[in-house]
């Protein structure tokens, strides 16, 4: 298989999981963690299932990935998420030390569908911060970037 092509499949993954939560009336992000080729965690976004702000796909599968395998360190792990992370979810993945993120949407378009996002890329902030992790964006952009218009017909669908 090739690597475009195994980031297509995890990243499938990750909208088939953000699907579940747009249907459960959460946001639509859906993250999956992966290491030597198997899904460890695959969550989406659970905000406002939980009252928590700091509940994004990411950080969730991160907390889920980290106890089912029983450390805080991620390192040999990469995340397929549905849209470029946060500051706080790749400070998070940074912090895991995941070594890879790969994302599909630009956070540009969570902020065009009414997110309050900051305007600091993960780009910007891997070369400012020093960070190791491995970027790539762009996998299964239009699947990704699709999540959006689903989430806003669905009667539930709220921004934060």
């Amino acid at each position: 298989m090739s690597a475009a092509e195994r980031n297509a499949r995890f990243m499938r993954r990750a909208v088939e999981r953000a699907r579940e939560g747009i249907e459960a009336g959460q946001t639509p992000f859906g993250a999956c963690i992966v290491r030597g080729g198997e899904v460890v965690a695959c969550q989406h976004n659970v905000v406002w299932a939980t009252t928590d702000i700091t509940a994004h796909a990411e950080v969730h599968a991160i907390r889920s990935a980290c106890r089912e395998l029983g450390t805080i360190d991620l390192a040999g792990c990469e995340i397929f998420t549905t849209c470029e992370p946060c500051p706080m979810c790749f400070s998070a993945c940074h912090w895991a030390r995941l070594d890879r993120i790969v994302y599909g949407a630009e956070i540009e378009d969570a902020r065009a569908a009414g997110f309050s996002e900051l305007r600091l890329s993960n780009r910007e902030m891997k070369r400012r911060g020093g960070s190791p992790v491995e970027l790539e964006g762009g996998v299964e952009r239009e699947a990704c970037a699709a999540l959006f218009r689903q989430w806003r017909e669905h009667p539930e669908s709220r921004a934060y």
